[in-house]
């Protein structure tokens, strides 16, 4: 299965969600240096993780897929299995730290009692960025 090559492109991130069950999303902006810097380890981390949908969501030129979430800092980070929210908080701008949250929260594939970090932001009631994605 190859990864998309361009996270950004809503088209193509549709296209990868209707075969693929986890959303890796990053929520930022394109003023943000931090989030710039972080882009190329966000990518390399796709290209790692083929079986996984990637996104780059511009907070601002795709506001209305983040309208209901109160974005505290970047990079905040959304972990998606199918339409339960697994992840969604602000982490370091390091590779390996997303790749070892990644690790911990796809290992097993979430059940009713989905285990939620502490370190997760509420994600308000309902709301479902894959369904907005698909339905964009």
């Amino acid at each position: 299965m190859k990864a998309i090559t361009n996270t950004e492109h809503i088209p193509s991130i549709k296209a990868e969600l209707a075969n693929k069950d986890w959303l890796i999303a990053c929520l930022c902006a394109a003023w943000c240096d931090t989030c710039n810097t972080y882009r190329t380890a966000f990518d390399s981390l796709a290209q790692q993780h083929a079986d996984k949908c990637f996104a780059w969501i511009d907070i601002e030129d795709q506001a209305h897929l983040v309208d209901e979430v109160d974005i505290q800092d970047f990079p905040t980070i959304l972990i998606q299995y199918r339409d339960q929210v697994i992840f969604l908080g602000t982490v370091l701008p390091d590779q390996m730290q997303l790749q070892r949250l990644l690790a911990s929260m796809t290992e097993h594939t979430p059940g009713a009692d989905i285990k939620r970090s502490t370190l997760n932001q509420d994600a308000p009631q309902g709301w479902n960025i894959r369904q907005l994605i698909l339905a964009t």
